[in-house]
């Protein structure tokens, strides 16, 4: 039943591989089906993605971090949304499962999709340059090489998704020609334990869906039906996912996006890399007809991918509020 659990399973997307035998493709389908169904959320085991590149990724997160603030600063996130996010700069005022008053806290470096300047749609929303920093010149080659293998991790489970569904394969491929990426390099410093102060207050992810690596810290909690928060410490070689908003309005509700938080009690700094794979800002998202059962009707009204995210960046981080 959705939103009945009290634990996330592990799923082994080795059958989504190119040349897997159709029946191991057809029960990690189903693997996936069940656990986005129930809890929106899974960890990834068998994706692909290897270790070591993980691993530098994880250590160019740190190694950034830890730079002087007055070098972060020279960073400061842009009108494209990329770039450094100091401590409490931004306030989940969108989430739709606690009235939040408090900054997170966290601080952290927004990477994105790469806009060739020649692009129709550079300068548009979010459509700009990333921001690196000069004397760390092997973060942007990381970040590119594991945005790289991410995407088509996204991809793979996109085509796994849309089978879940009972659409075709290739349903999703159209939506994202040019995919909307962020990859959010997250420091959590130890936090007091005080009452609605979070890393990450609860919320739901807007967007289709979230690939996280988390250090072995823990502090993730996800929030089932009867409003118990469920711990999801981390799983060495795996990837935390989860279901983002549009994906379950694509999905008509069948799909659960379920709202999680971050507490860091640990007494230690922890890190984190979620991955965003959501689709082309141009994107018309509307529940597809083939899908509805005989007498169900689409429970949203269909939107342009853009419209939606930018409503929810323009309310939630401050320096976007200081400028309008």
């Amino acid at each position: 039943m959705k939103g009945e659990f009290d634990n996330i399973p592990v799923v082994d997307l080795s059958g989504l591989a190119g040349g897997a035998a159709p029946e191991a493709r057809a029960a990690t389908v189903a693997a996936l089906k069940e656990a986005l169904m129930t809890s929106g959320f899974a960890y990834l085991a068998g994706h692909g993605v290897p270790e070591d590149l993980v691993e530098r990724m994880r250590q160019m997160n740190m190694a950034f971090h830890d730079l002087p603030l007055e070098e972060k600063m020279k960073l400061k996130i842009n009108g494209f949304h990329r770039g450094y996010m100091p401590m409490s700069t931004s306030t989940i005022v969108t989430s739709s499962v606690a009235k939040v008053t408090k900054p997170n806290q966290s601080e952290s470096l927004m990477i994105m999709h790469e806009v060739p300047e020649d692009a129709p749609y550079a300068g548009e929303p979010i459509q700009g340059p990333n921001q690196f920093p000069a004397d760390l010149p092997e973060l942007k080659e990381t970040a590119q090489a594991y945005m790289a293998a991410m995407t088509g991790l996204g991809q793979r489970i996109a085509g796994g998704i849309a089978e879940a569904l009972g659409l075709p394969v290739d349903w999703f491929d159209r939506h994202f020609v040019n995919p909307t990426l962020f990859l959010r390099l997250l420091h959590y410093p130890e936090q007091p334990d005080e009452e609605q102060l979070f890393g990450s207050a609860p919320h739901t992810d807007y967007g289709f869906v979230t690939l996280l690596k988390q250090d072995d810290v823990g502090g993730l909690e996800v929030r089932n039906k009867n409003g118990d928060w469920i711990p999801a410490p981390p799983i060495p070689g795996t990837f935390v996912m989860n279901v983002g908003d549009i994906l379950s309005k694509w999905s008509n509700g069948r799909l659960v996006s379920t709202p999680h938080r971050v507490k860091n009690l640990s007494k230690r700094d922890r890190y984190s890399q979620p991955f965003f794979y959501d689709p082309s800002m141009s994107a018309l998202v509307e529940c597809p007809a083939e899908m509805l059962a005989e007498g169900e009707v689409a429970q949203m009204e269909p939107v342009l991918y853009g419209d939606y995210l930018m409503e929810r960046l323009n309310k939630n981080y401050d320096y976007r509020k200081k400028a309008s």
